[in-house]
């Protein structure tokens, strides 16, 4: 199917947006768990066949390239990492908010071999699939403020980014098919 033909938010979200759950549900964060722990092999998968060309393609009009999208994973989930350690160790940080579309265009993200992205999810994430196993309930509970968003546990967090991984692995595979890659 042309990508002319795919309403607009259905390229931009292929599996639909994410919506938190309210309340703490232990099947939610095995899920969510098993996700993250699987993203970096499955990215890795979508993107091994593909050529610089290929790579260089955005996924829908006006969207990054393939190539933006793996490097914004990892921008985005080092990220993640970080506000997850801060609200283990701190009583609700207010946490940064950046950008996601200047660093997409930052040189690196732009150009750099996908490669070095996804070798650090793979690290990246065994270290915080590591932290994530060890939590307790109580910590499950613990939450960080985002400025934009407001406060969000850390189980709605891991369900989120368990959500974003699988959200630009779908950017990926969406393109791959419409393009019979």
């Amino acid at each position: 199917m042309e990508t002319s033909t795919l309403p607009l938010e259905l390229l931009r979200y292929p599996l639909g947006r994410y919506e938190a759950p309210p309340l703490y549900g232990s099947a939610f964060v095995k899920q969510s768990l098993t996700s993250l722990e699987a993203l970096p092999a499955k990215l890795r998968a979508a993107v091994h066949p593909l050529s610089d060309e290929q790579l260089d393609t955005p996924y829908r009009p006006g969207g990054w390239t393939l190539r933006q999208v793996v490097h914004h994973v990892a921008d985005s989930h080092i990220n993640a990492y970080t506000r997850f350690r801060l609200a283990l160790t701190e009583d609700i940080p207010v946490i940064k908010p950046y950008q996601e579309s200047p660093w997409a265009y930052l040189h690196d993200a732009h150009w750099a071999d996908p490669a070095l992205s996804l070798q650090l999810l793979e690290a990246l994430h065994q270290r915080w699939i590591i932290l994530l196993r060890s939590l307790c309930m109580e910590e499950w509970h613990r939450s960080f403020y985002h400025p934009e968003s407001g406060e969000v546990y850390l189980f709605q967090a891991a369900g989120m980014y368990a959500w974003h991984g699988e959200h630009h692995v779908g950017h990926i595979d969406s393109l791959k098919q419409r393009m019979g890659w």
